[in-house]
């Protein structure tokens, strides 16, 4: 059943080495595997605390789409500090509506927090926490 399943996100990449360094060093995850020989540079699987990244080079017939996937974290202020000491650039917080409260890079709503951010290969990322306690 589905409902015991794991979970793994594709994610179209275009430099297998920087990808593979950006997801380790830059976001603390682990490699799980990487094609070997020739293949080497076509697939890689990347554990990113509970979620696995399967960084994939689309084949050149492929058109290649932009993955956009989110980290549900505990402490958005936390995070966002250790990704910047790792040299992690986040875009600026936008204002959702008059509510909206903005704290360097974070976006705090009254139902969340989110930050926004790149991947080495050009792929959306957000961190995101739940309803921010007052």
């Amino acid at each position: 059943m589905l409902s015991k399943s794991k979970f793994a996100t594709l994610v179209p990449i275009k430099k297998m080495k920087r990808a593979v360094k950006f997801y380790t060093e830059t976001l603390g995850g682990k490699l799980i595997y990487r094609d070997e020989g020739e293949m080497k540079d076509s697939f890689a699987s990347v554990k990113v605390g509970a979620a696995e990244f399967w960084l994939i080079t689309p084949s050149k017939k492929e058109k290649r789409k932009l993955a956009y996937f989110t980290f549900v974290v505990d402490d958005i202020r936390a995070e966002v500090k250790q990704l910047k000491k790792r040299g992690l650039e986040f875009e600026k917080a936008e204002r959702m509506g008059p509510d909206t409260k903005v704290e360097g890079p974070i976006a705090f709503e009254s139902f969340g927090a989110s930050a926004f951010f790149s991947d080495s290969e050009g792929n959306a990322l957000m961190l995101w926490q739940n309803v921010m306690p007052s």
